[in-house]
């Protein structure tokens, strides 16, 4: 295993990080020169990349307890304590909350009719709204992060919210900027020196908003608390208050009330900002693409007409349409370098032997542009998941959610919201980018996830065509 020591200095470590253009370059530069696993350095930190699809699934799947370990990250601690899903490590409280998490998720829709079935109804409303400014260039953002928020929220509190609300779009605006500053300069720059905590600075403004999203979880808990009936559960709230009764006698249980408010809090957010972040790229790409576009839209009038919203099954027949949205999560590739583990006992990977604790990031940059497993690696192409005949196949090296233990939590989720949604828009819309609008920066804005600088769209209905 060879160290990639080069630009070893803190702060040029941070910028590598931390720019989504530069991580990128180096993510790929990585893999050609240094091979399937490096050492690369945060400050004097070291962290072993993993550049390719054999040797994650050694680690993640074949060994998937020993590296589903999470890193202590000053900045998480000081905002959840330790508590919630999806950054506590792997041991007892893990296992009890995110077992908990998908048997509830599955009991209110998860991979069930209902759930596409709300799915496509958000996706009129989306679409309702989005027609308000027909002809006109807008900001999508709060449109379609309204959307994907109603999804999870309907699951988690029971109820969607208008896009006009007020306060609700006041949430989705602070949700948006904790999840950029947290994965900018400011939140690394915390954690490697966290006594900065105790001074003013723009890292308190990631504080102040965790705290304004808690305090609406813990309105909406006590809301229900008045109301609950443990004979008729509304939601994910209502599961977890009744599982907090069940659990008061036992010493080891973890399901109290800060449990449940972070990890209400982890499931809204991972349920909101990374479907919208995809969806906002996947506009991007049509508009780049209107070839593209036109096809996926001639291809589900076909199959749905122009009034039947889509559901799951229709991925079968709308193979073009599927592959599409599956190069969106490709080459938007929200999250390069997946979620930070680490080993929880001293291991083996490839014959070098890791000490408990150590860091591993996985190079899914590298993974999804691999020419040995791409037809089009570096170019955004529907036919990456196509075959000859152009039905829909599947590749091993598509990695959107992760593997192992820790694969997302919310991927039937994600990929009910991604496809209807975008089946959805394309059915009834057409994007395109306002006149003389410049070349959009694909690079992306890396915060926690990557996503789209901020551009404008217009929209027109395609009704009149048909």
């Amino acid at each position: 295993m060879l160290v990639f020591q080069a630009l070893s200095p803190l702060l040029l470590n941070i910028i590598q990080l931390i720019r989504v253009g530069t991580v990128n370059i180096l993510l790929s530069f990585q893999t050609q020169k240094y091979g399937k696993m490096c050492t690369i350095y945060m400050g004097r930190k070291p962290m072993i990349m993993l550049n390719n699809m054999q040797i994650v699934k050694e680690a993640f799947v074949q060994n998937g307890a020993v590296f589903s370990g999470r890193p202590f990250v000053p900045l998480l601690d000081w905002i959840t304590h330790g508590y919630g899903i999806v950054m506590v490590t792997y041991g007892h409280a893990w296992k009890q909350q995110r077992r908990f998490a998908l048997h509830t998720l599955r009991n209110f829709g998860l991979g069930k009719k209902t759930i596409e079935e709300r799915v496509a109804e958000e996706a009129k409303y989306l679409i309702s709204e989005m027609l308000k400014q027909e002809g006109k260039a807008f900001y999508p953002i709060h449109l379609i992060m309204n959307a994907a928020a109603n999804i999870i929220c309907s699951v988690v509190f029971g109820d969607r919210f208008e896009y006009d609300n007020k306060r609700f779009a006041k949430l989705l605006e602070i949700l948006n900027e904790n999840i950029r500053l947290a994965g900018s300069p400011v939140g690394q720059i915390f954690n490697l020196v966290p006594f900065i905590k105790h001074f003013p600075g723009p890292h308190q403004k990631i504080l102040q908003n965790a705290n304004s999203l808690f305090w609406f979880i813990r309105e909406a808990v006590e809301e229900h608390r008045k109301t609950l009936d443990p004979e008729n559960l509304r939601d994910f709230i209502d599961a977890y208050l009744l599982e907090m009764t069940k659990h008061e006698a036992k010493e080891d249980s973890t399901f109290h009330k800060d449990n449940m408010i972070v990890s209400t809090a982890d499931l809204f957010l991972a349920g909101t900002d990374t479907t919208a972040a995809t969806l906002r790229w996947g506009l991007i790409y049509m508009m780049e693409h209107p070839d593209i576009q036109e096809r996926c839209h001639e291809e589900i009038v076909q199959v749905l007409g122009f009034d039947r919203s889509p559901c799951m099954d229709d991925r079968a027949q709308l193979p073009y349409t599927y592959a599409t949205v599956s190069e969106i999560q490709r080459c938007a590739n929200i999250a390069p370098l997946g979620g930070i583990h680490q080993t929880t006992q001293p291991t083996e990977l490839q014959g070098y032997h890791l000490p408990a604790g150590t860091e591993i990031l996985s190079n899914f940059t590298a993974i999804m542009t691999d020419q040995e497993h791409w037809k089009h690696p570096n170019t955004f192409n529907p036919e990456n998941f196509l075959d000859e005949k152009g039905q829909f196949c599947k590749n091993d090296c598509f990695l959107p959610f992760s593997l192992g233990p820790r694969v997302c939590l919310g991927e039937s989720l994600a990929k009910t919201e991604l496809f209807i949604f975008f089946t959805s828009l394309i059915q009834r819309l057409k994007f395109s980018w306002p006149p003389g609008a410049p070349p959009p920066n694909m690079d992306g804005v890396m915060g926690m996830v990557r996503s789209p600088f901020p551009f404008h769209t217009i929209c027109h209905s395609r009704e009149t065509t048909h």
